[in-house]
């Protein structure tokens, strides 16, 4: 079943200068393998692309808290005291991340945060 990551994950952000600090965090240990796989830094590159983010992007595991860690350089249009682009603050990149949809076994459903399936919005579709 596919699902957005918002239903196994959540993120914290920050942001200094002109970078950004992503950190994306299994709700559960058993789903970080899952993130580990979708969740790199090519699959960021798509989300932001160039619009958003200008310098290099980094991956940093954290396989004991089952987190990773980004750090997205050239992020903030020039630091955010700098920006007009109030939506490229480090939050608003966070929340981003976790539209993006990755597969996971359909007997992880009763485990899976946020709407059910059959509920609008979901972001869960059976493939």
């Amino acid at each position: 079943m596919r699902v957005s990551l918002r239903r196994i994950a959540h993120t914290r952000s920050g942001d200094k200068g002109n970078t950004s600090n992503i950190a994306v965090i299994a709700y559960e240990p058993h789903f970080y393998p899952h993130i580990k796989q979708a969740v790199t830094v090519a699959a960021l590159r798509a989300i932001y692309n160039e619009t958003a983010v200008h310098g290099p992007i980094t991956r940093y595991e954290v396989d004991g808290l089952g987190v990773l860690n980004f750090v997205l350089e050239g992020a903030l249009g020039g630091g955010v005291s700098r920006s007009l682009a109030i939506d490229n603050y480090g939050k608003a990149l966070a929340s981003a991340v976790l539209r993006l949809e990755l597969e996971v076994p359909d007997t992880w459903a009763p485990l899976l945060r946020g709407p059910k399936a059959d509920q609008r919005g979901s972001g869960c579709s059976k493939t």
